[in-house]
């Protein structure tokens, strides 16, 4: 997905906290609330589009959307997560 050099160096533009690839459980999770269209983004959009992949931010509390292999770090398109 992303080259480990490069995930090196992304930052959540909002925080500044580092990024990691969202594991597939936690990404399953979230494309079900999307199904279900009870997620919304940052920006208050109603996610209706599975994500193809996410890097979610150190503190586990949101991630952004991967789309075409392209991290989209957009405080807007950030997607609150609940952990567990």
């Amino acid at each position: 997905m992303i080259r480990p050099e490069l995930l090196e160096l992304l930052r959540c533009p909002e925080t500044h906290q580092r990024l990691r690839v969202a594991p597939g459980e936690l990404l399953g999770r979230v494309n079900d609330r999307i199904k279900q269209k009870e997620l919304r983004n940052r920006a208050g959009k109603i996610l209706e589009q599975p994500l193809e992949g996410a890097l979610i931010r150190e503190d586990d509390t949101v991630v952004y959307p991967v789309r075409g292999n392209l991290p989209i770090l957009l405080i807007d398109e950030a997607v609150p997560v609940q952990a567990g």
